[in-house]
């Protein structure tokens, strides 16, 4: 399958200078932080890190979330121009690689096709 590169048009810089990796199986406290991003849901892991995650990683219960997949919140600094591949995409998101091939989480308003 052919790589479709998309181009950053929006400059995006991470808020969080440490990425965030939970396992299938971790329980995550819910936080009541209000999102822009419909589909996500501020989480505080058992180490005390807090950051967004998808909903629908999660099986809610209460005020806690059992994660039912992976998940690794690190977000990718990016520059307009740079050009990404995207892996996946999720509620306004998307992973993404660069040249370089270090990956991370970048709106998906700050990026074009090609």
């Amino acid at each position: 399958m052919k790589r479709k590169y998309y181009r950053v048009i929006v400059d995006y810089k991470s808020p969080y200078s440490e990425p965030l990796k939970i396992q299938k199986g971790e329980t995550v406290q819910i936080g009541n932080k209000e999102s822009e991003w419909p589909g996500w849901v501020w989480c505080k892991n058992k180490g005390g890190m807090e950051r967004w995650i998808p909903r629908n990683y999660l099986e809610i219960q209460g005020n806690l979330g059992v994660m039912i997949q992976d998940y690794e919140a690190t977000e990718l600094n990016v520059s307009v121009g740079e050009e990404l591949v995207i892996e996946n995409e999720e509620s306004g998101w998307v992973w993404v690689t660069n040249k370089e091939g270090k990956k991370g989480w970048v709106p998906m308003e700050n990026i074009k096709t090609r």
